[in-house]
């Protein structure tokens, strides 16, 4: 009868033995504290390494200093773990187009009335022009190892086989929202440094039109250098560089614009404050500027055919047919296709902008008469003045 008090007793001395051993830091938060573990003070033990996840999502978890902080600073600056350029599909069968195409020889070339007549050589019906010359062609057929083209302005040779010039691959990049910091694309193989200058060490090479994001600039022995991930620094040189701006350009007086950096040899399209497109160009030479200033596009043509010349001597004088996806914007001067352009990024033009066939195509559907086309020179190197300005060519 005395055993059950007993053990009463016994079972309520061990629950408060129980409660004192239990440890100050797991009592409830008092006022002024809290549980959160974004709350919870960085910890002094620097030999471990938080997850990139946990450096993001609970900074205060991890060390101050030492590797982990580094890494903290990394994914600050978006470096470690580098987050995606928010980049969206874009339909690749924009770049095939309903031609094919041929350079012809610089020296100019004959046009004859019938295949058996080119095949001979004889009964010209006209010459093309000595110059840069590229034709359309509908079709082609070898005779006697003689290949004859059919070209709107009449047959003409062209060595030994049928040949169809290859068309330019590159494109630009469509956007789902715009992005957060500068991106560019590298303009040829170029080498990676640790530090901004030539003469820090050398850790790999980016090769041509390969997109990085630029985290920041630097200046050394007189150039600029752009920071492209955690010890990765090239020549500012060899970028070319899109910083997105959303804000409206002054005299655009509508939601949807284009912007041509001359200076950077980049395409950016805007809808309704966000970045939409980007892409690299070919604008006009020295001599030949595309013009500064905001115009609107007043003609859309799915094909022209361009030609002309700016030297007496006619040194400089292009024939291109069948031009694909033109915009008129400047006069003379327009966004086109560029099927003979092997690369972009370059002032290459006569004063329009080139583009690849794909950007041109992908630009051409999304604009319209009346669309704003603002081009700007932020090195100012371009000149300002209209008087410098003829009407321009491709």
């Amino acid at each position: 009868m005395m055993r059950t008090p007993l053990i009463r007793w016994l079972i309520v001395l061990g629950a408060f033995a129980g409660m004192a051993a239990v440890p100050a830091a797991a009592a409830w938060p008092t006022a002024g504290h809290t549980s959160d573990p974004l709350d919870a003070p960085a910890s002094a033990d620097l030999s471990y390494l938080c997850s990139p996840q946990t450096q993001l999502r609970y900074p205060r978890q991890c060390p101050v200093a030492g590797p982990s902080g580094e890494r903290a600073e990394l994914a600050r600056q978006g470096l470690s773990p580098q987050r995606p350029l928010p980049i969206t599909t874009l339909d690749l069968d924009l770049g095939f187009l309903p031609f094919s195409y041929r350079q012809l020889d610089r020296d100019g070339t004959s046009l004859y009335s019938s295949p058996e007549d080119a095949v001979a050589g004889a009964g010209g019906s006209g010459r093309i022009d000595a110059g840069l010359v590229w034709v359309s062609w509908s079709n082609c057929q070898v005779i006697n190892d003689t290949a004859v083209y059919l070209t709107p302005g009449g047959y003409i040779r062209g060595g030994s086989d049928c040949k169809q010039s290859e068309l330019p691959g590159f494109h630009g990049l469509a956007f789902s929202r715009t992005p957060s910091r500068t991106f560019a694309w590298i303009l040829g193989t170029t080498n990676v440094r640790t530090a901004p200058g030539t003469a820090a060490p050398i850790t790999g090479q980016r090769t041509r039109d390969k997109v990085v994001q630029i985290f920041e600039w630097a200046q050394a022995e007189d150039l600029s250098w752009a920071k492209i991930g955690p010890e990765a620094w090239v020549a500012a040189k060899d970028v070319a560089a899109v910083t997105p701006d959303p804000e409206r350009p002054e005299g655009v007086e509508s939601d949807r614009w284009i912007s041509i950096n001359l200076f950077e040899q980049t395409l950016a399209v805007y809808e309704h404050g966000r970045l939409v497109f980007a892409t690299m160009v070919a604008t006009g030479l020295p001599g030949w500027w595309t013009q500064p200033g905001t115009f609107q596009v007043y003609a859309r043509l799915e094909r022209d055919d361009m030609s002309g010349s700016f030297e007496a001597d006619r040194s400089d004088y292009y024939m291109l047919q069948d031009v694909p996806w033109v915009m008129y914007y400047d006069k003379a001067r327009a966004l086109h296709g560029a099927y003979w352009r092997t690369s972009y990024g370059y002032p290459a033009s006569h004063g329009c902008v080139n583009l690849s066939p794909t950007d041109a195509h992908w630009l051409f559907n999304w604009a319209q008469e009346g669309t704003y086309v603002h081009v700007f020179d932020p090195s100012g190197q371009t000149p300002t003045d209209p008087g410098t300005y003829s009407d321009g060519g491709a």
